[in-house]
């Protein structure tokens, strides 16, 4: 599939930043537990997230699943939400970044960039995602959050440069390759601030959810 969504769409028109919440993994040291169900504040993580996302002005909001994708579609509620089904999930995150671009690009309403978000990074809330939401500049913006110095979630990739991060993800690198080799083009937007970046990735880090 291309990556041309939205090109034939009016110049003048409101540029769509699009949210694409990755949510397909599996938790393999949480018991296989899918992360997307895990519990916090009352709802599962991938609601929280989503509401995160629209909080911060993401009108357009694709999730791709992967583990236990039918028993998340059954108990997550994401009206609204282009819901991605990942069988190759298990392969780490590349597969999925590509997946959801592929539906970004395919959206009729012709989205100019992605806000990407992992589910299991609930530290990162709205403010944080609309800071790096409002560094998008044109379809070839590239932006990440970034950490005492160190950059992490959320990214945002301009449309044109779906192709080249989709040819380089693989495994669980996602685009950290491509965003290697176009560092120099990268907007970094500082959010020590206002977010913590940490993962739930074990039992341990369940401490994290409330």
């Amino acid at each position: 599939m291309g990556y041309a969504g939205g090109m034939t769409a009016a110049e003048d028109r409101t540029p769509v930043v699009a949210g694409l919440l990755l949510a397909a993994g599996g938790g393999r040291r949480l018991g296989g537990r899918p992360k997307a169900l895990l519990p916090h504040r009352g709802r599962p993580l991938v609601e929280h997230a989503v509401g995160v996302l629209r909080e911060a002005g993401c009108e357009v909001v694709h999730v791709v699943l992967g583990a236990s994708v039918e028993l998340v579609r059954e108990r997550a509620e994401l009206p609204g939400c282009v819901l991605v089904d990942n069988p190759e999930w298990a392969e780490g995150m590349g597969s999925s970044l590509r997946a959801g671009l592929a539906s970004l690009a395919a959206d009729p309403c012709g989205v100019d960039a992605a806000l990407v978000l992992l589910v299991d990074q609930p530290g990162i809330g709205a403010e944080a995602v609309a800071r790096v939401r409002a560094a998008y500049g044109s379809r070839d913006s590239l932006a990440a959050a970034s950490y005492d110095g160190e950059r992490g979630h959320p990214v945002l990739f301009g449309a044109g440069h779906w192709a080249g991060i989709a040819e380089t993800a693989v495994g669980d690198r996602g685009a950290r390759d491509y965003l290697a080799a176009h560092r120099d083009a990268i907007t970094p937007v500082d959010c020590s601030d206002v977010a913590e970046p940490y993962d739930i990735d074990t039992e341990a880090d369940l401490a994290h959810l409330e």
